[in-house]
């Protein structure tokens, strides 16, 4: 089990990172992962910041979250050999530095720019050219230091976004439920616990979250770091990916690149609710009161893409026990079931 030993949220926390990477005994030398945008927002603080405490920080930039760019970045931990790995950024940049340092067993340093998926904790990675169109294990990182100042300043769709990623964890738990009863698989009732507590704390703190509201963004980056360790804690994805997650991935595959994935599974988690006989509509209100997309209109879909991901969802995983395996919906009952929740 591998849980971060230092988490550091608030303002201006980006300025500690020196500080906390002696703490951790790295002392002398590091890597950054980032991106052109990102190196400009927190990358260059962190080079600047660990340079001035005498450690030899070296700075990477990719470009995109392929198996290529984990590749190339391997090659710079071996030639480098640096004592740690920091990613900078938003997801991607995230991915990539978690997963080549996991490869090299070097630890890694999480500074995320944006909110707006429970990546910046977990410890898995998503990369474009894996076998699987989902997540992997890599590791968990070692620390997080999330500057509320730098990720204010992003726009409010990708907080939003990170809301709809944390309150899948409703239908994610139920699934998992649902398979430990069903299939007699593993279910760890403290690591279900911690991804539930943190959905219920998006659903009670809804009104927080807006643009420029510093308490509520807190409020989403502890929820949002309660979720990684709860994936730590359980050794897979199972209390924060359930049967909403595999249709963001079925809408990944017939639309690459159209939403941001919490939207998708926001959307996602408001039809499975419905499913398992859950308070769908008390999801939806969250999810607009954030200002979260609820419908395929505002994710940019057609009707006919939202019903096809519901009805290919169960086939991108077949191994993921969730409602979805148990009721065998025809195209018919998914087109049904997204009218009735106003999905289309």
């Amino acid at each position: 089990m591998q849980l971060p030993r230092e988490v550091i949220v608030g303002e201006g926390v980006i300025e500690r990172v020196a500080e906390i990477s002696r703490r951790l005994g790295f002392t002398e030398s590091a890597l950054i992962i980032t991106g052109q945008k990102t190196y400009d927002v927190a990358g260059k603080t962190v080079e600047e910041t660990l340079e001035k405490e005498g450690v030899e920080a070296k700075t990477h930039i990719v470009k995109s979250a392929t198996i290529k760019d984990v590749e190339a970045v391997e090659e710079r931990i071996r030639i480098l050999k640096p004592q740690v790995v920091f990613g900078v950024g938003g997801g991607t940049k995230i991915d990539v530095a978690k997963l080549s340092s996991a490869r090299q067993k070097v630890p890694f340093i999480s500074v995320p720019t944006t909110a707006s998926h429970d990546g910046i904790a977990s410890p898995l990675s998503s990369v474009k050219g894996l076998e699987k169109p989902f997540s992997v294990m890599a590791q968990a990182p070692i620390a997080i230091i999330a500057d509320t100042n730098i990720i204010a300043q992003t726009p409010h769709r990708f907080i939003a976004s990170g809301c709809g990623d944390v309150i899948a964890k409703f239908t994610a738990v139920r699934d998992w439920k649902l398979a430990y009863m069903d299939r007699n698989e593993y279910y760890g009732e403290y690591a279900a616990s911690l991804a539930l507590m943190s959905a219920r704390l998006i659903m009670r703190n809804a009104n927080l979250i807006k643009p420029q509201n510093e308490e509520g963004l807190r409020v989403l980056l502890e929820a949002l770091i309660s979720c990684g360790v709860a994936m730590s804690i359980a050794g897979s994805s199972r209390p924060c990916s359930g049967s909403e997650h595999l249709f963001s991935h079925a809408l990944d595959m017939i639309k690459p690149n159209n939403a941001l994935h919490g939207e998708q599974c926001g959307v996602g988690t408001i039809v499975m609710a419905y499913l398992h006989g859950a308070n769908w509509k008390n999801i939806r209100e969250t999810l607009k009161t954030v200002g979260a997309p609820t419908n395929a209109y505002e994710l940019g879909l057609s009707r006919e893409d939202v019903v096809k991901a519901l009805f290919m969802a169960p086939s991108i995983r077949p191994e993921r026990y969730t409602i979805l395996n148990k009721l065998e919906l025809s195209f018919e009952e998914c087109e049904r079931i997204a009218k009735i929740t106003g999905v289309i």
